[in-house]
């Protein structure tokens, strides 16, 4: 079935991971600003977390319910993460294949966890494997009084080696934690903006780079992604 599926899918699909306290309805409407020469080279396909948002959105004055949760922290512990990780990864299994992942802010985070759990067999063992990640206002979880989740051990222990692209706003809050993260990233591409904690509009300048970066997953993956990516002509 997996095998017909890759025959028949004409796009690079790719899923994405809303922020905290949003929706992938947010989400999607958030990236439909870049344009169709990206847009239209990609299969999206937008998860809701697994839990409703158990306190106020950041962006009620912005976009409608219903909003939700990937997990949550507060100053001791991560709480719900593996759970968290269990629901996106049977989601996946039932949903296969998928090429890449695309994550903004909590769900960047864990957009950039999963190709390192593939590669210590944690968890994700059961789909193909991740073969990049876009990731936008991400962070890495901070270290908490009682540790992180036990499923995050080993995954910063060496540099993350799959292909990966981040968007960091000069005005974003997290901004440190933005380049925290991109730095265990094995030769990550960058595009930086000037607005602040949210997916920005992609200027010339962006496009490029976000041209130059899909280009390296072809010449990386040409057979499994058969569709071709096609930015350079949208360009």
């Amino acid at each position: 079935m997996v095998g017909n599926q890759v025959q028949r899918r004409k796009k690079t699909r790719v899923l994405c991971l809303h922020g905290f306290r949003t929706s992938g309805e947010i989400l999607k409407k958030m990236i439909g600003k870049w344009p169709e020469s990206v847009l239209g080279n990609f299969d999206y396909d937008f998860l809701d977390g697994p839990y409703p948002a158990r306190g106020k959105s950041d962006v009620e004055s912005l976009y409608d319910p219903p909003y939700y949760e990937w997990y949550q922290v507060n100053k001791i512990e991560c709480v719900h993460f593996e759970e968290c990780v269990a629901y996106i990864e049977d989601y996946m299994i039932k949903h296969s294949p998928f090429d890449g992942l695309l994550g903004f802010s909590q769900g960047g985070m864990i957009a950039s966890v999963i190709p390192p759990l593939q590669r210590e067999g944690i968890a994700f063992t059961k789909v193909p494997k991740i073969k990049f990640v876009i990731i936008i206002s991400g962070f890495a979880l901070l270290e908490l009084k009682s540790g992180p989740p036990k499923l995050l051990a080993d995954v910063y222990s060496v540099p993350i080696d799959c292909p990966s692209i981040h968007m960091i706003g000069e005005k974003d809050f997290l901004k440190e934690q933005n380049y925290k993260l991109m730095k265990l990233f094995v030769n990550p591409f960058l595009i930086q903006h000037s607005v602040g904690h949210t997916v920005p509009r992609l200027d010339e300048k962006g496009l490029e780079t976000m041209n130059k970066f899909m280009e390296k997953i072809q010449e990386m993956f040409p057979q499994e992604l058969q569709s071709g990516l096609g930015l350079k002509s949208a360009l």
